[in-house]
């Protein structure tokens, strides 16, 4: 359970950190990353809905055992960011950022799957 616990609450807490920022930098990225986000409402939609999956995994953290299940979309989130931005990457769309974004996704994905079974035996809801 600790490290169920200690994992979700990291990953929540760090994407809290890295994602949140984000709300502010969409002129600099504008600069930094060409050409210009056209459509600010899937930019904005994207950060939103992202930092909402970061409570949750904190949410989580503070009750393994009545949360367990909602492990699975959490991993679920984790690899469909860490393939879409590998492919992405691949294919020459998106620079080596999010690449390596994506690549922190797919580690955070596998230790998902290492906490849900490490606490299947401890979960309440297993038959």
């Amino acid at each position: 359970m600790t490290f169920a616990r200690n994992l979700f609450s990291f990953a929540g807490s760090y994407g809290v950190i890295v994602t949140a920022p984000m709300f502010f930098l969409e002129v600099q990225l504008n600069i930094d990353y060409p050409p210009a986000i056209t459509h600010p409402e899937y930019f904005y939609g994207f950060i939103g809905v992202t930092l909402t999956w970061q409570f949750l995994f904190i949410m989580i953290a503070r009750d393994i055992r009545r949360y367990r299940m909602m492990m699975i979309p959490a991993i679920l989130e984790k690899f469909l960011y860490a393939v879409a931005g590998f492919v992405l990457f691949t294919h020459g769309r998106v620079s080596s950022m999010i690449a390596s974004f994506a690549g922190i996704d797919l580690v955070f994905g596998a230790l998902f799957i290492v906490a849900f079974i490490k606490t299947k035996e401890q979960s309440p809801f297993t038959p």
